[in-house]
Order: structure tokens, then sequence, then C-alpha cells
């Protein structure tokens, strides 16, 4: 006979559920009691709410985890009239907390998810209890790692001309070398090839010219890092950076950095590179286990 609702058996299931917020259907992933300290985590690109599939039955005995779909992605629907920027997704992101009414989490910041995690965190910085930044996009122009420099080199082309670029950077092949890195083969080897086989299967025209734009974007969004930096400086939020350094994008200075504002900070080098959550999970789960049962218990 099966437990009743909310027991440990039940809790520890991720729950796959969809939801209406501001006009876009929304598929989300659910693990642990309702009643409990919330974890939301936003995906990054080209990803999902399934790069979390493996952290969150982990934690889901004494955290209610929650991680979205963005929209144009996943399992989410694509509206017209969306506004598919860092902006546009950090409201769509405040609505869907309000809709969960969650008032108070901690925040996991990992790649695209950074810098819309981090807006909804300058908002209202009250709500942030804890920030778990893992190969984030960061807000410091010096340490950033070489790969940012192939995107900073369309920055100088015509609109158009850029868009054309960076859209020759979106395919099947290109999906597998994000997820693959800068990883040694061993650990190469140990990235599944669903996740870019996933992913890139759930991509249509329209989710590639979304694409094309938020990286376009992040010329745009250059402008927003003073910003970030004196969110971390002024509210020095309880935070474990835990950090994969073999990253093309986000090196071991990217981490680093962080410490600059954050000088109270936890920081964790692993041996794996941007994904560390196919790689290192089961350090990633410890790490996060005692630095949120400290910070943000149960």
């Amino acid at each position: 006979m099966s437990g009743a609702a909310g027991d440990a058996p039940t809790a520890a299931l991720v729950q796959h559920r969809r939801i209406t917020v501001a006009g876009v259907e929304t598929f989300y992933r659910e693990a642990g009691r309702r009643d409990a300290p919330v974890l939301l985590l936003p995906h990054g690109y080209p990803c999902s709410s399934y790069e979390f599939r493996n952290l969150m039955p982990r934690l889901a005995d004494r955290r209610r985890l929650i991680a979205p779909d963005f929209p144009g992605a996943g399992y989410s629907g694509t509206p017209d009239d969306f506004d598919y920027s860092f902006d546009g997704y950090a409201a769509w992101l405040e609505a869907f907390v309000d809709v969960l009414e969650i008032d108070r989490f901690a925040l996991y910041l990992h790649d695209f998810g950074s810098p819309i995690g981090a807006r909804l965190a300058i908002k209202d910085p009250r709500r942030i209890v804890a920030l778990i930044i893992q190969n984030g996009d960061i807000p410091y122009e010096d340490a950033l790692g070489p790969k940012y420099a192939d995107i900073e080199a369309t920055w100088s082309l015509p609109r158009s001309e850029m868009k054309k670029v960076l859209a020759e950077a979106i395919s099947k092949e290109t999906f597998k070398e994000e997820f693959l890195n800068d990883l040694p083969p061993p650990l190469a080897a140990a990235i599944p090839p669903d996740l870019w086989t996933l992913h890139w299967s759930l991509m249509t025209p329209r989710r590639q010219e979304i694409a094309i734009d938020l990286i376009a974007g992040l010329k745009e969004n250059r402008a927003w890092f003073p910003q970030h930096r004196t969110y971390l400086r002024e509210n020095r939020p309880p935070a474990l950076i835990v950090w994969g350094p073999n990253d093309h994008y986000m090196p071991e200075q990217s981490a680093r950095a962080y410490l600059h504002d954050l000088p109270d900070a936890e920081l964790h080098l692993l041996g794996g590179g941007h994904w560390l959550l196919e790689t290192h999970l089961d350090e990633v789960t410890a790490l996060m286990r005692d630095f949120l049962g400290r910070v943000h218990p149960s």
C-alpha cells in the first residue's frame, strides 16, 4: 500500500507539472514536501529543467525543489508575444514564483539562469535566503573565459550581420560542444548524449530565433553588470560557489571573481566543467546539503 501524500517516499519523487504563468503554458519539475524550504532552480542554455533531474530527488528529503522550463525552452510554450530577453525572463520568473505562492527561497544560479535569477533577487532581496552559484554567467568583464571573446567579436557587426553569425552557431553539433565544453576525455565520456539530442529535438525555427536574440542580448546585458555587483556587495547573501574550472566560458578565475563582492562566500573548485551535475553530482549534493542545512534549515 502506498504512503500518504507528503511522506518521504512520495516527496522524493520528481513530479512533472503544468500551469499557466503570465499567459504562458509552463512546464516545471517539483520534488519535496510543500512545507519544506524552497530551492528555486532556473536552468541554463541550451538546456531546460532536465539539467536538475538527478539533483532534485537527492535533496527532496529536506527541501522543496522547483525547476521550471523557461518560455521557449524544454516543454513550456513558445508564445509569439513574449519578451524573450533577460528582463523578460526575469519578469516571467517572478510571476512564476508568485503563482506558486513562494515567498522566500534559496536560488541556484547557473549559466543564463544566473543573470535571470539575479534580476529577480535585485528586485526584492528580501526573498533570497541564499545563493548557490555554479558556473553562472558572471558580472565581471575581466574574468570571463576565452570563449566569450568569440561572442564579443560579433558585437561590432551590424545587428543583422551579428545575428546571421550567431545563427551559424546554433546546431545539434554546437549543442554537443556546449555540453562537452572544455572537459578532458574521461569526464567528457560521462556527459550523456541525451543532453544535446533531447534539447536539439525540442528546437523549432522560432526557438532558434529566440536563442539568437538571447545570445545577441549579452551585449546589452553587459551594461547591467554594475547593478548585479552592487546587489551582491550591499546585500551579502549567504553564498555557496561550487565550480567546474574546465569551462571555456567561465573558468576558475570567473569563480574567484565573486569573492570581490562576496568575501564570505564558500568557494569549492571541483574537477569538472560547466555541467557539474552530470559529472560531480555526489560532491555538489553533499556541499549543498551541508550549506543549506546551515543557512536555510528545514
